[in-house]
């Protein structure tokens, strides 16, 4: 869990999910901004270099040149979850920038503004240990937990080697004690 800015977002659960959503982030735009990141598994930072063009046919486009590695494009298909947030948001127009979450200042808002968003939301309903990356270490970890490959989790997530992406997964008490249970005779 993320302490003073140290260690790994926390991975959240449902409930904090649900309150998050519905009580914590006030705007359509935050919760379009995070919602993304859920429901994707991808970085702040990928969600916040989206442009309006980057979602069409029911799904969203990470480019090769706002990933991380800079390694490939992603498309995910838009999940049914995702829909009613991105249906609340409409990014207000401008010809001269296309960033689906543009600023007051009119350039994509910024990785440290969707931080200070965030703790705002986190304490409004008194959840701590929450960073920008607990949505993507959330999506990877829930998507895990349900029986999905490593291999589909690894080629949603973008990550290059099956080792990294076992980082983010988090395994809880009760994992750990069924795993020991099926040993023996």
């Amino acid at each position: 869990m993320k302490v003073s800015g140290n260690g790994q977002g926390k991975v959240l659960t449902a409930s904090e999910l649900k309150r998050l959503f519905n009580d914590g982030l006030v705007s359509p735009r935050d919760r379009c901004l995070f919602a993304i990141c859920l429901f994707t598994g991808c970085r702040i930072s990928e969600a916040l270099a989206l442009q309006v063009t980057d979602i069409k046919n029911k799904t969203i486009t990470f480019r090769k040149s706002t990933t991380k590695g800079k390694l490939k494009t992603r498309t995910i298909d838009i999940p049914a979850n995702l829909v009613e947030y991105l249906a609340s948001y409409q990014p207000p127009p401008n010809p001269y920038n296309r960033s689906l979450f543009p600023s007051r200042a009119g350039k994509a808002l910024s990785r440290s503004m969707a931080d200070k968003l965030l703790r705002a939301a986190c304490r409004r309903i008194g959840v701590e240990g929450v960073s920008t990356h607990s949505f993507r270490r959330t999506a990877l970890t829930q998507m895990h937990n349900a029986g999905i490959p490593l291999r589909h989790i690894q080629e949603i997530s973008g990550h290059n080697d099956l080792g990294t992406l076992q980082r983010y997964l988090e395994v809880s008490p009760e994992q750990r004690k069924k795993a020991v249970s099926v040993i023996g005779w």
